[in-house]
C-alpha cells in the first residue's frame, strides 16, 4: 500500500480546538502523523493540498443505490464512484430495491457489492415492513444480526403510516439500539400530489402536497417515540413547522434526530412554474419561507444531519410529462458544493460544523465507527480534501452516476472535491476517479 503526504491543508474536525494548517501521513490505510513540516518517507508520494481543505470522509445517511433491480438507474459500482466524487467514504443504502431489502440475504448483497467496488462503504438500510407494504414487520432482528449488522431501518418512498405497526417497530428495535427512519408523508392526505400546496401549485394547476402531510407524521411519530423510548429519525424534513415541532421534542430530551436534503436548502417550489420534472421531488420542493427554516434548524442543531437523498432515475422516468415523471434527483456530487454555497459561505456554519453534519453525526446515528472519526493519529485514513476557492458549472453528462436528473445543471457552484481517501487508498485525485 503506497503512503501519502498531504502537505499544507487546512484540517477541520470536531473535537480539535482550532482549525489548523497542517501536513497529514497517511500509511497503511491510517493516519499515522499530523503535524507542520512532516518528513516524506521513502517511497511516498506527496500531495500539494495548499489552499485546500481537509475533511473527515463524508457520511449520507440517505442514499438510492437501486441495485438489485433497477440498474438502469443506478448500481452499488455507479452509486459509489459518484459518492467518492462527492466526498463521501460511506453512504447508507435505502431498501427500496426490487427484491426490498427487508431480509439478511438482501441486505449482504448490497453490503458485500460495496465492499467489492472500493469506492466507499456501503451500509444497507433494511425495510421496516415485508415488501414496504407496511403491513408486517419485517426480518428486523435477522437483519441486525447479518453480516451488514444493520441498525437503522426505513420504508423510505413511502411511510409506515400505520401507528400501531410504527409503535411495535420503535419496540423491536430498541432491544438492540436500532433506529427507525420515517418518510413523514401522510398518504391520504397526497394523492395525487404533484408539488408543494399553495398558491402556485393552484395557478399551475397542480394537485398541492400540503405541509400538514409532513408534520401530522412527525408529531405522532414523536409521541410514539416518547411513549416507547426508543429512536427515531425523521428523514428530508422540509418545512417549517416539521422543524419548530422536532426543535420542541428536542427541547424535551427526546431520542429524535432529523436530515435535510441538500435540494431543500436551496431551491423553491417556483421551479416548478418551468413543469421541468427534474424539479420534481418527494417532499416537495417548498416556499422561501421553508427553506430558510431548515438553514436556520440546521444551524442551530435542531436539524441533526445532511442527507443527500440521492435518487436516480432513467432518462424515460424524468423526460416526460410532469405528472408522469419520477419523484427524485440526483445529488452525490453536488452536495458539499451546495452546503458550502447556503451554509458555510453565508456565515450559518463553519467548516468544523460542515464536519459535524455530514460526516460525525451521520456515522453516529448509523452507529458506524470505521467512518466519522477526527483526523488524528491512528484514526482510518477517511478523508476528503476539498478546494473552497475553485467553482465548477454543474455538466450532468459529466456525473460518474449513471443518471443525469441534477436539478442543478447549469448552476454555478463553490468548492470541488480535489481528493477522496477510503482506508488510506485514493478512490479520487486531482478531482478525478483513480480508477
Amino acid at each position: 500500500m503506497t503512503a501519502y503526504l498531504i502537505t499544507g491543508a487546512k484540517v477541520v474536525g470536531v473535537g480539535q480546538k482550532s482549525d489548523r494548517v497542517a501536513d497529514l501521513l497517511i500509511d497503511n490505510g491510517e493516519i499515522v502523523a499530523v503535524g507542520n513540516d512532516l518528513a516524506k518517507p521513502e517511497g511516498a508520494e506527496v500531495i500539494d493540498a495548499t489552499g485546500q481543505i481537509a475533511l473527515p470522509g463524508l457520511v449520507d445517511l440517505h442514499t438510492h443505490l437501486r441495485e438489485p433491480g433497477r440498474e438502469d438507474a443506478e448500481t452499488v459500482l455507479t452509486g459509489t464512484r459518484s459518492a467518492a466524487m462527492g466526498g463521501f467514504t460511506a453512504v447508507f443504502a435505502m431498501a427500496n430495491t426490487d427484491p426490498v431489502a427487508d431480509t439478511a440475504g438482501v441486505v449482504e448483497q448490497v453490503w458485500r457489492l460495496g465492499r467489492e467496488g472500493g469506492y466507499a462503504d456501503v451500509y444497507p438500510i433494511g425495510a421496516v415492513t415485508v415488501g414496504r407494504q407496511g403491513t408486517q414487520l419485517a426480518e428486523l432482528g435477522a437483519m441486525a444480526d447479518s453480516a451488514a449488522r444493520v441498525r437503522v431501518f426505513s420504508d423510505d418512498g413511502d411511510c409506515v403510516w400505520d401507528a400501531a405497526l410504527m409503535r411495535r417497530a420503535l419496540e423491536y428495535v430498541k432491544a438492540f439500539g436500532g433506529t427507525i427512519a420515517q418518510h413523514a408523508q401522510e398518504p391520504r392526505l397526497t394523492q395525487g400530489a404533484q408539488m408543494n400546496e399553495g398558491a402556485l401549485s393552484g395557478v399551475l394547476g397542480l394537485t398541492g402536497w400540503p405541509s400538514v402531510a409532513e408534520e401530522s407524521i412527525i408529531a405522532r411519530d414523536i409521541l410514539l417515540n416518547a411513549h416507547v423510548g426508543s429512536k427515531l429519525h425523521i428523514c428530508h424534513l422540509s418545512t417549517k413547522g416539521s422543524v419548530e415541532i422536532v426543535r420542541a421534542a428536542k427541547k424535551r430530551g427526546l431520542e429524535v434526530t432529523a436530515e435535510v436534503t441538500p435540494h431543500h436548502l436551496l431551491l423553491t417550489e417556483d421551479l416548478a412554474a418551468s413543469y421541468n420534472p427534474v424539479y420534481k421531488v418527494n417532499p416537495p420542493l417548498r416556499t422561501k419561507a421553508d427553506v430558510e427554516a431548515v438553514r436556520e434548524g440546521l444551524a442551530d442543531g435542531t436539524i441533526d444531519i445532511v442527507a443527500t437523498d440521492h435518487a436516480p432515475h432513467p432518462v424515460e422516468d424524468k423526460d416526460c410529462e410532469w405528472s408522469a415523471a419520477a419523484f427524485g434527483m440526483t445529488g452525490l456530487e453536488t452536495a458539499l458544493s451546495v452546503v458550502q454555497h447556503t451554509m458555510v459561505d453565508t456565515k450559518l456554519l463553519t467548516w468544523a460544523d460542515l464536519a459535524d453534519r455530514m460526516s460525525f453525526r451521520p456515522a453516529a446515528i448509523g452507529q458506524i465507527s470505521e467512518h466519522g472519526r477526527p483526523l488524528e493519529v491512528g484514526a482510518p485514513a477517511n478523508l476528503v480534501l476539498v478546494d473552497p476557492a475553485a467553482e465548477r458549472t454543474v455538466v450532468p453528462a459529466e456525473t460518474a452516476s449513471l443518471s443525469r436528473n441534477t436539478p442543478f445543471a447549469g448552476m454555478t457552484l463553490p468548492g470541488r472535491v480535489m481528493a477522496t481517501f477510503l482506508r488510506g487508498e485514493p478512490t479520487v485525485l486531482d478531482g478525478k476517479l483513480t480508477k
